[in-house]
């Protein structure tokens, strides 16, 4: 487990850094721009899962594909669920529609929250109660502050537990998923780098966008990498929480690219970041008492090799 939450950290760490990082694509578009990362993560995730001992998953959906040709069918669906999210966390920052893309980063846990308590049986712990309550608080503010919710902030929210759920259910929550998501979207992706807007006359004129563009895969490879295996690691409810880390930092990310958080708005970051608080704080105590345990074990094994002497 602690191999999961050590991953999602890492995954919610590098989504902030991608979302200050789209600064350095200009003047890509946000279709280039997404079309690139698509091209340049694969390669990277690819070597990602190398490293990782995972790239056996590829081929054994591949076997799949063979002996049951409709199991193609859900990889399509998979491949749409999953790419429309990276080009919407793109489109985003570039296009001023950061928090609400954030907004809707905020909701999903909550979502995947009630996932995992509804559809696994999954428990809650007496901090993450109070986790999920006070997000639950500035999510509800939100709402009723802006009186709708944008359709970024609810494709976010509703797509992203979607996509969870049918992986687990088809049984491709693995990074050979992952890897076969990115792989069916390439085609569009080539047709939006080259036929749709030749983005090559641009690299052309900005030679700066080739490091820009191979660093951008491979950020997307270590991130969305480490938040695919997290979700395989963690129970959805854990998964769901540890994720509420990402909004707050692409907050951060979007207010550093000036955009501005009114004072109304402060009523609905407030409780989550509070919430966020409430889970490392119980995750510290979980830690402490782990080492406290562990000191005791060897304390005791050490009291009983004496008395054998």
């Amino acid at each position: 487990m602690y191999k999961g939450v050590a991953l999602s950290v890492l995954a919610s760490v590098t989504f902030g850094v991608l979302y200050f990082y789209t600064q350095f694509l200009k003047p890509l578009d946000s279709e280039q721009t997404f079309a690139w990362r698509m091209l340049a993560t694969l390669p990277f995730l690819t070597l990602f899962m190398w490293w990782t001992g995972d790239l056996k998953h590829i081929a054994e959906i591949f076997k799949r594909i063979f002996k049951q040709p409709t199991f193609l069918i859900w990889l399509i669906i998979s491949s749409l669920l999953c790419t429309t999210q990276l080009w919407l966390f793109l489109w985003g920052p570039i296009n001023g529609r950061g928090l609400e893309v954030s907004l809707g980063y905020f909701l999903l846990p909550l979502v995947m929250v009630l996932i995992g308590c509804v559809l696994y049986k999954e428990k809650l712990s007496k901090w993450q109660i109070a986790a999920v309550i006070f997000a639950s608080i500035g999510v509800g503010h939100e709402l009723w502050r802006i009186g709708s919710i944008a359709w970024e902030t609810v494709y976010v929210a509703v797509a992203y537990p979607i996509y969870f759920f049918l992986r687990r259910a088809f049984k491709t929550d693995h990074l050979g998923g992952f890897w076969w998501d990115l792989f069916l979207i390439l085609p569009v992706a080539i047709y939006l780098a080259t036929v749709y807007n030749d983005s090559f006359a641009l690299i052309g004129q900005f030679p700066h966008l080739i490091w820009a563009v191979l660093g951008l895969g491979f950020l997307s490879a270590l991130g969305l990498g480490s938040y695919i295996l997290a979700s395989r690691y963690l129970p959805f409810v854990i998964f769901g929480l540890l994720s509420y880390l990402e909004p707050v930092l692409l907050a951060f990310a979007s207010i550093a690219l000036g955009e501005r958080v009114e004072a109304a708005e402060w009523f609905t970051y407030i409780p989550i970041w509070v919430a966020v608080l409430l889970l490392v704080v119980e995750g510290s105590i979980h830690l402490v008492k782990k080492q406290r345990k562990q000191k005791a074990l060897v304390q005791n094994l050490e009291n009983y090799q004496d008395r054998l002497k």
